[in-house]
């Protein structure tokens, strides 16, 4: 069996797999008669990887974690349905089951279901938790994206808001607008082509070629930064990570690991800390190691971001 077969507890759970029936179901029928959300999506684990991180390297996804039995999960699961139908592609809806998916669930420590994570080039923001109205996931999801916005965070040319053209009239002006999707940067274009092959190595290329042509191309600076840092995490297991750093904290390819893991969650400050004090604890080629891996990360926030600021002067103290 598929490990979403199971419950924590290691036996079969027909409740996940029934919830999850009903929900493939409910899909297929809104599909048949034509009311079908066509910025929405269910993932799993095993379709995480494509639609959701992936995809949000060029287009932010609000993923939605979701309990199949959950009379507060389908309000909150119908409410996104129907803001998301009037985005217009400026950003896909992914649900996932918390019952269906454990595994997922718990790499992505979700503290209680419902709740809502932005997931925005590989990078998870963590959102609302526990029942809320169509009105309040309006009101955050619009400061979020306006706060995305101001930081520089989101793909060029999005406009950050969360509404946009053809917008709720359905999915077939939905799909007449599809072909002009390649739209931006020919070098974002590039790239977004490596990652829809899941070539990380390719990405990372076109962008350092990119900088390499314009060392003041700060934006694609910052998305070499996140296609790396994406790329580093494939085969690793977060927790596994946390806990070798946790007992090995000289042991700088550990540190850094588990940095990399704290910056994909959204820990930016915990994934600083750690490496400054890597850089503290450790001297010579160790002390170098940290301190460049640390450099790098800082290229994943915004020039001029405070908390890299704060981090700059912690790394200077340690290294002198």
């Amino acid at each position: 069996m598929q490990p979403s077969d199971f419950s924590p507890n290691s036996a079969v759970d027909l409740g996940a797999r029934k919830a999850a029936m009903e929900r493939e179901a409910k899909q297929r029928a809104a599909e048949s008669a034509g009311r079908s959300n066509p910025y929405a999506v269910n993932v799993d684990e095993a379709t995480f990887q494509a639609q959701v991180l992936e995809r949000s390297m060029s287009t932010p996804v609000v993923l939605a974690v979701l309990a199949g039995w959950s009379e507060q999960s389908k309000q909150v699961e119908d409410a996104l349905d129907k803001i998301s139908a009037a985005s217009g592609g400026t950003w896909f809806l992914a649900k996932v089951d918390s019952e269906a998916s454990p595994q997922l669930v718990q790499a992505l420590r979700v503290p209680t279901t419902p709740m809502i994570v932005v997931v925005i080039q590989g990078q998870l923001l963590p959102g609302p938790a526990g029942p809320a109205t169509e009105e309040q996931l309006t009101a955050w999801l619009v400061e979020a994206f306006a706060a995305l916005k101001e930081q520089g965070a989101l793909p060029p040319g999005h406009p950050g808001t969360i509404t946009g053209e053809p917008g709720a009239e359905g999915a077939q002006g939905a799909q007449a607008a599809q072909p002009e999707e390649p739209q931006g940067r020919p070098v974002d274009i590039e790239a977004q082509e490596a990652l829809d092959r899941g070539d990380f190595e390719a990405a990372a290329a076109v962008y350092a070629k990119a900088v390499e042509a314009d060392s003041g191309d700060t934006e694609s600076r910052a998305k070499l930064a996140q296609v790396r840092l994406v790329g580093r995490l494939q085969e690793v297991d977060a927790g596994a990570a946390l806990q070798a750093a946790a007992d090995r904290p000289e042991d700088v390819a550990a540190q850094t690991t588990a940095a990399d893991v704290e910056m994909y969650g959204g820990r930016f400050e915990d994934a600083f800390a750690r490496l400054v004090d890597t850089v503290r604890i450790t001297s010579d080629e160790d002390r170098d190691r940290a301190r460049t891996h640390l450099l790098g990360l800082f290229e994943l926030l915004p020039p001029g971001d405070p908390r890299v600021n704060a981090a700059r002067r912690k790394l200077t103290s340690a290294l002198f």
